[in-house]
């Protein structure tokens, strides 16, 4: 199994257990996100801190979940990024576009924040 899944009211978090996030990995991680969205999760954390490379293949899916998370007005958010993949996100020039925090931990208090400042600006 490539893939973990953990899911709550709030959000799911999807563990990569793969090694490398690659064109044999990546059409699995994409449907999966899709099948997440469809269900009506729109804040995912994947949590990369398995995945030791990723390749083109493996940054586009994570760019599919991107959007289809803010299209449902959600958040992706990539948390336990080695350094192979955190350079690429570099390199590639997405991190100003992607969230990315360290630890599982923080991203679930970033989405318990992100959630009261929606309320907080409806109101």
């Amino acid at each position: 199994m490539n893939f973990t899944q953990e899911k709550t009211e709030h959000y799911t978090i999807i563990r990569v257990q793969a090694d490398k996030l690659d064109s044999t990995i990546a059409p699995d991680l994409k449907s999966e996100l899709l099948l997440l969205n469809k269900d009506g999760v729109n804040n995912v954390i994947l949590d990369l801190t398995n995945t030791r490379y990723c390749d083109s293949s493996g940054l586009s899916s994570v760019l599919v979940g991107q959007r289809l998370c803010k299209g449902g007005n959600g958040t992706l958010i990539l948390t336990g990024l080695q350094p192979a993949v955190r350079k690429l996100i570099t390199i590639s020039q997405l991190d100003p576009v992607l969230q990315i925090v360290p630890t599982v931990s923080e991203a679930i208090d970033y989405l318990f924040m992100e959630s009261i400042e929606k309320d907080l600006n409806n109101e």
